[in-house]
């Protein structure tokens, strides 16, 4: 059976630090414009590959985890509400559907299984019960009833079995998006392609092979009949699926492997590397960036948040720094023996949802998913 955690068997160490359950600090170097509050989601034994958020009015946390399982998460209470059991191999990538209660997970199975991602507010109800001060149980008997009823959901809310399973890969399935209408499916693989399916049939429609290396990551454009997959290859590929034909154009922007490549609103990609630099990109105009990121450590899975322009971009070396889309520097979270990351940085993701406790998360291969709150509104 094959797992992802081969590909960057020489980047982890062989020991785990716990996870903190919360924590209040500032950047490193302090800004008055920027606050960061963290919170952690524990409860995956091995490394977590990527963290994504729910686009509902009440999102919901989603993480992929190489120990074989997916998990969702309250945002507001960092108690798991269900976790997905139906691969066989690492999980190495969640999305949520754009307006449905379904998840769609990509594994070292060789297979993309979409999921009923309907969650119960019992254990949220559970937290606020308890801590409304009602009652008469005592603060650390409190914290076991909480701790115990919790356990007991999340035995209840466990699933095995998925709604469609895709499979015609021959390789790991590294990453799998839904396309805008939410309908199809696209895949990439370590096998060099990449599917598109019917969500509802799972029939295979296109299969598109060209990268000379093992993919890395695939991302569909939130609005458009548009796709973008990385790959170890150096390139990163545009696919647009408005053209009966499938337009494919391929880009050649780093010396090094493309380990992510994502939309920035309707006119940018972004794109990182273990060449250590971020790229902004015009769609409009491919041949070269507009604006350039050099940084210190490869890159992994980045995020742009859409509201604020800015790019969060996760490290190797445990770091996460902040950009804004024209490649100017915002700062750094937190990062030591005590509070952020202790080992690399997999993924980050953004809530665009201003009510929501956090509003960046990230995990990593210290088993830690980690929520932050960054304050904007002074910069602004």
């Amino acid at each position: 059976m094959q797992t992802i955690t081969t590909q960057i068997s020489q980047k982890i160490k062989t020991t785990y630090k716990a996870s903190t359950s919360k924590i209040v600090s500032s950047f490193r170097n302090p800004s008055p414009n920027y606050s960061a509050v963290v919170r952690s989601y524990r409860g995956h034994r091995d490394g977590v590959w990527e963290v994504i958020v729910s686009r509902s009015s009440q999102p919901v946390l989603g993480t992929a985890s190489a120990d074989n399982t997916a998990r969702i998460w309250c945002i507001g209470t960092n108690q798991c509400l269900l976790q997905y059991i139906g691969h066989q191999g690492s999980v190495n990538s969640m999305r949520f559907h754009p307006n449905q209660e379904l998840a769609l997970t990509g594994s070292g199975d060789q297979t993309a299984h979409i999921w009923g991602a309907h969650v119960s507010p019992l254990s949220q109800n559970v937290v606020k019960s308890l801590s409304s001060g009602e009652d008469d149980i005592d603060g650390s008997k409190k914290e076991d009833v909480v701790d115990d009823m919790c356990d007991q959901v999340q035995e209840v809310s466990t699933l095995r079995t998925p709604t469609m399973e895709l499979s015609g890969h021959m390789g790991v399935v590294v990453a799998a998006d839904w396309m805008a209408e939410g309908s199809q499916v696209i895949t990439a693989s370590w096998d060099r392609s990449t599917i598109l399916f019917d969500a509802e049939t799972g029939e295979q429609i296109i299969t598109s092979t060209g990268h000379d290396q093992e993919l890395t990551d695939v991302r569909a454009h939130p609005t458009q009949r548009l796709a973008v997959t990385s790959s170890k290859d150096t390139t990163f590929r545009l696919f647009d699926m408005r053209d009966p034909n499938l337009l494919v154009n391929v880009f050649q922007g780093h010396s090094q492997p493309v380990t992510s490549a994502v939309f920035a609103g309707s006119e940018n990609v972004v794109s990182g590397s273990d060449d250590r630099t971020v790229k902004v990109w015009d769609l409009k105009n491919m041949r070269s960036p507009i604006a350039t990121i050099r940084t210190d450590s490869s890159v992994n899975r980045l995020a742009v948040s859409g509201s604020h322009n800015c790019i969060a971009i996760p490290h190797d070396n445990r770091h996460i720094r902040l950009y804004d889309i024209h490649g100017n520097r915002i700062g750094r979270l937190p990062r030591s023996n005590r509070q952020g990351h202790s080992k690399m940085v997999t993924s980050v993701c953004w809530s665009e949802t201003e009510n929501t406790v956090c509003n960046l998360f990230s995990c990593g291969f210290d088993r830690q998913v980690l929520g932050w709150t960054i304050n904007f509104q002074s910069k602004e």
